[in-house]
């Protein structure tokens, strides 16, 4: 379908010339002599003109007071102003107001085709920026964090009075795929900043040398192969929010850098001379203790402070299994969409299984179990077969024969993929606390670590230590 474009000019000749040369080249041409009449195009079910040629000066006004009265009720596209008669405060508040470019009159035929290109390439990506973000206003409502259990509702209560708040930074904490990015997200799309850039970066994916230069930017020739200038994730995220996942995995020189660009709200490029402004809220994930990490020197304590003002712990799974219900059928429900299968019925032998698994994965395992079951199912009945659990993790299950095994002062792992790293980790772990009385001195000293460090591995499992 054709873009449209709205042409503003009260000269009779020259916007009927306009007219023409746009029609040629494949616009939807709209016309109007006066701010009425563009107010009427503006508004009318013609739909939104991508690109407004506007003269200046009309009959019955300016048109930069008409762009400043549209702008606040609807999105306009991308306006270029022609004058004959341009001044500095005009100019000054056409930018201010948003105007793509101001060009005196008369202005070539040739020079306004590539200003026209430049505006709809800005335009179609601002429209489609809008359509991505009103898609996902109602992909993340407050009731995507799915759960009626005790601490599911509470997380929910709480992310209610957080999005009332201005928030500067919020750390977000709780075990791998217990949905930390979904709640940033929920946050940041009902939040204060729902209408500014949401950008996501995994600290732990990247080196932190490229780390830096992705965070804070680069100028032309900053380091080998920098050969352009790169703006960085937290200017792009300027006026919106900005999550730093497994922030724990950042090194000590990038936590100092980053605490000073949220104490000061500027950042400075790498190899760049100047500082620049940057109005970001800070979400900080991890699926560690940071205060642990803190304890161990392993994480800067003013930054923790800095990014800790408010902080969501996120419950594990096995914390809340009467949310297990709930969560099975929506994502059965989802998977039947996208598989065209029609799964209804989970039998009482599959519920008691879920219920009796630990869940180390939390609910990003959950969905997977479920994906994998309706993918294979042959019936509208979800097939038990395709579960697929590993042995439960709880220390009953592991004395009672499960995959891994202790024989006198030796422990037995499987390598049939049926335990995870993370479930060797916890089993050796439990292990050795009972054969040290649930002492963490000497069930450190017999894992040749520190108590420290044991401690953080036993809050990281869910153990719970009588000493």
């Amino acid at each position: 379908m054709p873009d449209t474009l709205l042409v503003i000019e009260d000269e009779d000749l020259l916007r009927q010339e306009l007219a023409r040369h746009f029609e040629n080249s494949g616009w939807v041409v709209l016309e109007a002599s006066d701010l009425a009449g563009a107010r009427r195009a503006l508004l009318s079910d013609a739909g939104e003109p991508l690109v407004v040629v506007a003269d200046m000066n009309l009959p019955d006004g300016s048109s930069l007071d008409l762009l400043e009265a549209i702008r606040a009720k609807a999105p306009v596209g991308e306006w270029i102003f022609l004058t004959a008669y341009g001044s500095v405060p005009d100019s000054v508040r056409a930018l201010r107001l948003g105007a793509y470019d101001f060009l005196e009159k008369p202005c070539s035929l040739e020079r306004l085709d590539l200003v026209v290109a430049g505006a709809a390439r800005s335009a179609r990506a601002q429209r489609r920026l809008r359509e991505e973000t009103a898609e996902q206003h109602e992909r993340y409502r407050l009731d995507s964090f799915i759960g009626t259990s005790p601490s599911g509702s509470e997380v929910r209560r709480l992310m209610q009075r957080l999005l009332n708040i201005p928030l500067n930074t919020l750390v977000i904490t709780g075990e791998t795929g217990t949905g930390k990015g979904l709640v940033a997200r929920i946050l940041h799309y009902n939040g204060l900043r729902s209408d500014g850039p949401m950008v996501e970066v995994n600290c732990a994916a990247l080196p932190n040398e490229l780390l830096e230069s992705e965070l804070f930017g680069h100028e032309a020739g900053a380091f080998t192969g920098a050969k352009g200038r790169h703006r960085g994730l937290m200017q792009q995220a300027h006026g919106g929010t900005i999550l730093l996942d497994e922030i724990g995995d950042l090194s000590l020189p990038l936590q100092a850098k980053l605490l000073k660009a949220i104490e000061d709200r500027r950042i400075r490029r790498l190899g760049g001379e100047r500082e620049i402004d940057v109005d970001v809220q800070v979400f900080a994930a991890s699926n560690r203790d940071i205060a642990a990490l803190v304890r161990e020197r392993g994480f800067r304590e003013d930054l923790y402070h800095r990014l800790s003002v408010l902080k969501l712990d996120l419950p594990p799974l096995r914390e809340r299994l009467d949310d297990l219900e709930e969560l099975v059928g929506v994502f059965i429900a989802e998977q039947n969409v996208r598989a065209g299968k029609s799964v209804r019925v989970v039998p009482e032998d599959v519920w008691e299984m879920l219920r009796s698994y630990s869940w180390p994965g939390n609910v990003r395992e959950l969905r997977n179990v479920v994906e994998r079951g309706v993918l294979l199912a042959e019936s509208e009945v979800f097939p038990k077969q395709w579960l697929q659990l590993p042995g439960d993790l709880r220390p009953s299950a592991a004395q009672a024969g499960g995959g891994a095994q202790r024989e006198g002062d030796h422990i037995g792992l499987p390598l049939d993929g049926t335990m995870t790293l993370d479930e060797m980790e916890r089993f050796i772990i439990q292990t050795a606390l009972e054969r040290s009385g649930h002492n963490v001195t000497a069930a450190a000293r017999s894992l040749g670590t520190t108590r420290q460090t044991l401690r953080y591995r036993i809050e990281k499992h869910g153990l719970k230590p009588q000493s």
